[in-house]
């Protein structure tokens, strides 16, 4: 590939406690697997938290949070320069959230989450006791990927916090999707991954990038939750008009779609040339050969489209 992809929203595991997919029994999951399969689709590094749900009577104790850090360092020695870890904090822990982002700095880790409050037994982004921990990140210069839940939360939380960069997991629907994008145009410091909800709906990246410019959204997945193939293929099509720089890369993944599906269905939807005869950035005659089916999205020629 001529450009990287890079997964920055990922649950990797160490073992079955770790592992949040849904489905885990039918597939031979495995620490070697995660890297494996991504490495087929082209994705050369990963990051995220490592997420161990609470069995029903387990309460929520900093030895619970710790044990899911302390599993992402040992991912990040397991899969060396592919991962880059990241770490959870806890309101109900200040001092013990504080010294933890002071010992992982230590360590070369500058990313908290994704949290994902629900798994851990809180829910306002807004609250006293976070303020504190993301003033101790700021101090610190911590990333803080966290998973969208709260709109007016979330809104407090990033006007309190003007230096510290978030980045928001989960376009979601229509609506949860502008409030993204009124705070992206609030915050220089707020940016979007586009994992989990949002993506799969049609014109949804391509209406941000338009507005935002790509600087401002990351590439994610929520792998294991979430199927790293079918991101990659909603990226793809979203994406038009590719600069001719890039046409052999978006071949490339192309390949790289086809020999992970094997013997499914691949189709890949690319923009027609424009009326000049422009290409637009693709070579359509190697996706077709790649392709069971290559769509062209064609629009009108005006000043209004």
């Amino acid at each position: 590939m001529q450009y990287e992809i890079f997964d920055f929203h990922t649950h990797p595991f160490l073992n079955a406690a770790q592992n949040i997919c849904a489905h885990k029994e039918c597939a031979d999951m495995t620490p070697a697997y995660t890297r494996e399969m991504m490495e087929r689709l082209g994705v050369s590094g990963i990051a995220g938290s490592v997420i161990r749900a609470r069995r029903q009577d387990e309460p929520v104790t900093w030895a619970y949070i710790q044990e899911q850090n302390d599993a992402a360092l040992a991912l990040r020695e397991l899969y060396s320069d592919f991962y880059v870890p990241g770490f959870h904090v806890h309101p109900d822990f200040v001092r013990e959230s504080c010294e933890e982002i002071e010992r992982m700095e230590g360590l070369g880790v500058h990313l908290i989450g994704e949290l994902v409050p629900y798994f851990h037994g809180w829910s306002d982004y807004s609250c006293a006791d976070f303020d504190r921990i993301l003033d101790c990140a700021e101090a610190h210069r911590m990333l803080v990927s966290f998973h969208s839940m709260g709109e007016d939360e979330m809104d407090r939380m990033v006007e309190k916090h003007p230096r510290v960069l978030f980045v928001a997991a989960h376009p979601g629907e229509y609506d949860a999707f502008t409030r993204h994008m009124e705070r992206m145009k609030k915050s220089e410091n707020y940016y979007l991954d586009l994992s989990g909800y949002g993506i799969f709906r049609h014109g949804m990246l391509r209406h941000a990038i338009d507005l935002f410019g790509p600087e401002r959204f990351l590439y994610g997945s929520d792998y294991p939750t979430c199927n790293p193939a079918m991101y990659l293929g909603g990226v793809l099509l979203d994406v038009s008009k590719l600069p001719e720089n890039r046409q052999k890369a978006y071949t490339a993944m192309a390949e790289a779609l086809r020999k992970e599906l094997g013997d499914k269905l691949l189709y890949v939807a690319v923009e027609a040339p424009d009326s000049s005869g422009t290409r637009c950035g693709y070579d359509y005659a190697a996706l077709s050969a790649l392709a069971d089916r290559l769509i062209l999205r064609v629009g009108r020629y005006d000043t209004q489209t």
